[in-house]
């Protein structure tokens, strides 16, 4: 017995063509972040969540990505923090200099490095180049370093965690490493931490009264729908994938991401900002 070759030439095409609209459809999700402890003075911040661009691979993050600075400028955020994979490859640094420039909020834009900026990973389409100058488009990256901003009186200080080699959650439980560098700590009013792993989130120490901002996950990127939610083919073991996590009095984000990698495509996992609003 022969199967058509045709009819599944066209399945194959079809598939790949609604997998790509999936990659450019962008959207913007607006979250209420209850957080407890918090400073009546930084209640209702807004803060706009962005992550993994991947600029510079092949596919379609190029448009995903300018959709979502649209995107953010319709929100008018207070805040915009970028949770790191801006770069896939070299290629994509002039870009993104060039978009990280238009993004605008009163208190600033921070952003830190993910492991495809560094080259941790095992991606063959992902080539590590030199860092771009953030500081010229107007963003303050922060590597393994704080800055504190004030906002209605109150101090925000927002952290930065620098991704490492050591701390891919790729491999087996438990994932990850210990946290080579000392969780940052602050007395500030309002902490923000920029995390690109989210399992990090496991290595904050008791008792903070942080908020951590993740993404690296791609909320699975290629998903099959189940009776019980999603099988996330590249998070089979993973144990945090997208959303909003608490752990005492600590809370996470996690952002599905704009771009892609491996495959330019998304299945089930659209891509997303996210506008989170304190309260």
């Amino acid at each position: 017995m022969t199967v058509p070759l045709l009819p599944l030439i066209g399945i194959a095409v079809a598939g790949l063509a609604a997998g790509a609209a999936e990659a450019i459809a962008v959207v913007r999700i607006e979250r209420d972040l209850r957080l407890p402890h918090l400073d009546p003075r930084v209640r209702g911040l807004r803060i706009a969540h962005v992550s993994d661009l991947h600029l510079g691979s092949p596919g379609v993050n190029s448009r995903a990505a300018w959709r979502a600075l649209e995107l953010v400028q319709e929100a008018a955020p207070d805040l915009i923090a970028i949770t790191g994979d801006q770069l896939s490859h070299p290629r994509g640094a002039e870009e993104l200099l060039n978009l990280l420039g238009r993004f605008d909020a009163p208190l600033g834009t921070f952003a830190i490095l993910g492991n495809h900026d560094l080259g941790y990973v095992r991606d063959p389409f992902s080539r590590a180049g030199e860092v771009p100058d953030y500081a010229a488009a107007g963003v303050t990256l922060l590597r393994d370093s704080a800055v504190d901003i004030e906002h209605n009186g109150a101090r925000i200080t927002i952290s930065g965690i620098e991704p490492r080699r050591e701390e891919r959650p790729h491999a087996l439980a438990p994932f990850g490493a210990p946290l080579l560098a000392p969780w940052p700590t602050t007395d500030a009013d309002l902490h923000v931490v920029l995390s690109h792993y989210p399992d990090l989130f496991d290595e904050m120490p008791s008792g903070t009264h942080d908020l951590v901002l993740s993404g690296h996950l791609h909320g699975g990127q290629v998903c099959v729908p189940w009776p019980n939610g999603r099988i996330r083919l590249s998070q089979l073991n993973q144990h945090y994938s997208e959303g909003v996590y608490h752990r005492e009095a600590a809370t996470m984000h996690i952002s599905r991401g704009v771009g892609t990698t491996f495959v330019p495509v998304r299945y089930f996992a659209r891509p997303e900002i996210t506008i989170l609003t304190l309260v």
